[in-house]
């Protein structure tokens, strides 16, 4: 199982490569996602690429930080955090992939979500044959998830506050 754990960060910023990438042009093209769905799209009202940077960053330290831990202090706590980050980010893949459906539009997140489902989910389910499910691992992976959650809220806080600096800080320079 060690083989895998360093590609859980990997995976990642692959990914969200895309994202950071392709999300403000994305947003630029299709400005009727505001009034269609306003409700989701408040997390990205006022978007910059540089706070969209900052969040993705954020997010990408408990991945790299937890999977650096199971790697060189590998133990029951440590792997079950890692397969329950790995489990988050697949089902960041999946959502993607919806969107895509839903919206029958290309958004910066499919093509990744395309490649690295697949992959996640091999790697997931060769983790999944030699771990033990005992109440401490299926706790300590639904905790993970949770706060995997609870991150994304503190990296869209995060993409709201830089963007918000980034706006104050331009009307500084006029």
């Amino acid at each position: 199982m060690k083989e895998f754990i360093l590609l859980l960060p990997i995976i990642f910023i692959f990914h969200d490569m895309e994202e950071v990438v392709g999300f403000g042009y994305f947003f630029k093209k299709n400005p009727d996602l505001y009034d269609r769905f306003p409700r989701v799209m408040k997390a990205y009202r006022n978007f910059k690429t540089e706070g969209f940077a900052a969040a993705v960053y954020e997010e990408f330290i408990p991945f790299f930080g937890v999977s650096l831990l199971a790697y060189y202090f590998p133990n029951k706590v440590l792997i079950s955090m890692w397969y329950g980050l790995f489990l988050a980010l697949a089902g960041h893949f999946i959502i993607h992939i919806g969107q895509t459906i839903y919206l029958k539009k290309y958004i910066p997140s499919f093509v990744t979500s395309l490649i690295c489902l697949p992959v996640s989910v091999n790697i997931l389910l060769r983790c999944t044959r030699v771990m033990d499910f005992d109440l401490v691992t299926i706790l300590t992976i639904a905790l993970s998830i949770l706060l995997m959650m609870l991150n994304l809220k503190l990296a869209h806080k995060l993409a709201h506050f830089v963007n918000g600096r980034m706006h104050v800080e331009e009307n500084v320079m006029r």
